[in-house]
This record gives C-alpha cells, sequence and structure tokens, in this order.
C-alpha cells in the first residue's frame, strides 16, 4: 500500500486544464499520484509525499512534486537553477518542480507543453506548434 497522499483537487484541476489543449493527451492513475501521457509516453507526472523525505528533495512537511520531460537547451537550465526546480535522476531529460502557493501557473503551462512537445510524435507535436 503507498503511503503517498492524494494530489489535491485544486491543482489536479489546473493541470487538466492545461492537459486538456493538448492533442490526444489522457490521464491515468499511476502507481503513485496521476500521469498525463502521449499514446505511450508519459510527460507529465504528479504526486504528493507524505511528511517523510523524497527521493528528489529534502523536505519535512508533504509536498505536491511534478516531473517533466525538458527539451535539450533547457535541461541543464532548470536542472540547476535551485527551488522550486530539483533534477530527477531516473530519466535523462527528467527535471522536477515543487507546486506550492507561490507556482506561477502560466510557466507550468509552459513547461507541460515543452514536455509534450518532447514526447510526442512529430506530427502532433507539429499540430500543436501550428495551433491546431
Amino acid at each position: 500500500m503507498s503511503d503517498i497522499a492524494d494530489v489535491p483537487p485544486a491543482v489536479v484541476g489546473r493541470l487538466r486544464v492545461i492537459c486538456g489543449e493538448l492533442p490526444e493527451a489522457y490521464e491515468e492513475p499511476a502507481w503513485i499520484g496521476l500521469r498525463w501521457r502521449i499514446r505511450r509516453r508519459t510527460f507529465l507526472h504528479v504526486y504528493t509525499t507524505d511528511g517523510r523525505r523524497s527521493a528528489y528533495i529534502d523536505t519535512d512537511d508533504p509536498a505536491i512534486l511534478m516531473t517533466f520531460r525538458a527539451p535539450p537547451g533547457e535541461l541543464a537550465a532548470l536542472a540547476h537553477v535551485g527551488p522550486p526546480f530539483f533534477r530527477a535522476d531516473w530519466g535523462v531529460n527528467v527535471v522536477g518542480m515543487v507546486l506550492d502557493d507561490e507556482t506561477d501557473w502560466v510557466e507550468v503551462a509552459e513547461l507541460v507543453t515543452d514536455s509534450y512537445r518532447v514526447q510526442a510524435p512529430r506530427r502532433l507535436a507539429f499540430r500543436l506548434k501550428a495551433g491546431g
């Protein structure tokens, strides 16, 4: 049984709106939290930690974490900028972000859209860029 708490509905709602704009993206439960995928590729994963440490960040309190894919040009910058960002070591292009009351949701939308572009087939990524 997982000891990971649920993601707050307000956060899920915001992410659903963002991901709802991405062609063929779909949501499904992950081993913890939720993930959004394009075909069989995950481009976004969100979950809430419990009071113990996360594998990626040191926190004494529960935290909402979002992991996503970063394009090569942004990977190093995001991975080294520091809070709220962190490097997730389970994938070569995976970065994480702590979501809290200070989160810039416009920035989250841009990061999620870029992550989708990294994972989507070229045809769908092009469709997104073309606005249709």
